[in-house]
């Protein structure tokens, strides 16, 4: 999860302030060329994560809707449910260029081979994966596109919805790190971007919450909808509290596998929701 110095911006035209911030979020999470805005500050600075999480949700709506709009495609053009779900996944990980699984292989090698603080963070920094992080990998990607599919078979054409809706409450849910615990290194980029503000918070939160408030209204059950609010908070703080753990701290790596896990269990909650 390293990218890029801290942004800088004079703001131009009405809104210009959070235009920035979701544009910081979609260069920081993603690898989609979103061009300099008026009056922005340098593109390719690392976001001032004091402020910029305020627009989180919005940018993982933006972030899911090229794998939703995959899902519907395939599953419209008769490829099936779990060959539609495949390919929305693999949009999703070109378009953030594996960012969140990146950081997932690092902690489950790092948590699971290092016997010592000090090695634990060792590993994270290795660039090689090891067999623990081979094996989140596999499980994230068969527990996701699984969750998909079954989804496709249950609802339909809603499945996309959940797609979209797991992707804003998963990287919400991930700012839960940053929140309660203090950087695991001085050089790392957990250090370097800084804790979310009060007021950028609450302004994630509630967007989160209108946004599954907008998904309920398209279609999705409530009861699952705000099952999946639930597990994508307690999958971001499950891995929160392990990582107080092992490591005593948080790394973007462990950012990334919070995301990870929050998305897991809130599709997973989604299915568990929708009668068979």
């Amino acid at each position: 999860m390293e990218r890029g110095g801290r942004t800088g911006s004079q703001p131009v035209y009405p809104g210009a302030a959070l235009s920035y911030d979701l544009a910081a979020c979609l260069r920081f999470y993603s690898r989609l060329p979103v061009p300099r805005l008026p009056g922005e500050g340098d593109p390719h600075a690392i976001p001032d994560f004091r402020r910029v999480p305020r627009m989180l949700p919005v940018a993982g709506l933006v972030l899911a809707l090229p794998g939703a709009v995959t899902l519907l495609a395939g599953w419209r053009l008769g490829l099936g449910p779990f060959l539609a779900a495949t390919l929305a996944i693999a949009v999703g990980i070109l378009i953030t260029g594996a960012l969140h699984e990146d950081g997932l292989a690092d902690v489950a090698d790092g948590f699971g081979g290092g016997a010592t603080l000090t090695r634990r963070l060792e590993i994270m920094r290795d660039s090689r994966i090891g067999a623990y992080g081979g094996v989140a990998l596999v499980l994230s990607l068969a527990l996701r596109m699984g969750a998909l599919a079954t989804l496709l078979d249950r609802v339909g054409a809603d499945a996309a919805l959940a797609l979209i809706l797991a992707a804003i409450l998963s990287r919400t849910a991930a700012l839960a790190p940053m929140v309660l615990l203090p950087p695991a290194r001085a050089d790392g980029a957990g250090a370097a971007v800084g804790r979310p503000g009060r007021d950028a918070l609450l302004l994630a939160t509630a967007l989160a919450l209108l946004l599954t408030l907008g998904g309920i209204a398209a279609g999705l059950p409530a009861a699952g909808a705000l099952l999946m609010i639930g597990l994508a908070a307690a999958g971001a703080l499950a891995m929160t509290a392990l990582a107080r753990a092992k490591i005593g701290g948080q790394t973007g790596d462990v950012i990334g596998a919070c995301q990870q896990a929050a998305e897991i269990v809130a599709l997973l909650g989604l299915v568990a929701a929708i009668p068979a």
